[in-house]
C-alpha cells in the first residue's frame, strides 16, 4: 500500500528550515527538475540551483524556496533536502540579489583573462534564481535578461 503523504525536510548547514507533510514536491535536480509523489522509488540525487516547491495535504500551493546546490534523499514517504543554501522567498533581499547579478554580469562581460568563468556563471545563476523566487512570491513580474 502506497503512503498518502510525504514528509519534506529541508536542512542547511546552519539550521533545519522546514519540516512539512506534503502531497507533492518539486526539486531542482542537477540535470533538471524532479517531481516527487508519495510512494516514489528511493533515490539520492544531486541538487542544482533552482526553486523547490511543494503542495500541502489540502492541495494548496506552498511557499517557494530558492535552493543552491546540495543533495536530496527520496524515500517512499520522505524527502530530505540537504542544501548548501536555502531561502524562503520572503527572506530574499531583492536589492542584494540584483546587485550580485550586476556584479556577475560585469565580470562575465569584462573579457578579463583572469576571470574565473565558472564561479562568475554560478554567481549569476544564484542571483537569478533568488530574484525569480522572490518576485514570484511577491507577485512581481519576473524579468529575465
Amino acid at each position: 500500500m502506497l503512503p498518502e503523504s510525504i514528509e519534506l525536510v529541508v536542512v542547511t548547514p546552519e539550521k533545519q528550515l522546514l519540516r512539512q507533510t506534503t502531497k507533492e514536491v518539486q526539486l531542482p535536480g542537477a540535470d533538471g527538475y524532479l517531481g516527487i509523489l508519495p510512494g516514489h522509488a528511493p533515490l539520492i540525487t544531486e541538487l542544482g540551483i533552482g526553486e523547490l516547491s511543494y503542495h500541502d495535504m489540502g492541495g494548496k500551493g506552498s511557499e517557494q524556496l530558492a535552493i543552491i546546490s546540495g543533495f536530496a534523499e527520496v524515500l517512499g514517504d520522505r524527502v530530505t533536502v540537504l542544501a548548501e543554501t536555502a531561502e524562503f522567498a520572503e527572506e530574499i533581499d531583492i536589492a542584494r540579489a540584483e546587485a550580485a547579478k550586476a556584479r556577475a554580469e560585469k565580470r562575465l562581460a569584462s573579457g578579463d583573462a583572469n576571470t574565473d568563468w565558472d564561479r562568475a556563471t554560478i554567481s549569476l545563476q544564484r542571483a537569478l534564481i533568488r530574484i525569480q523566487v522572490a518576485r514570484k512570491y511577491r507577485g512581481a513580474p519576473v524579468i529575465s535578461s
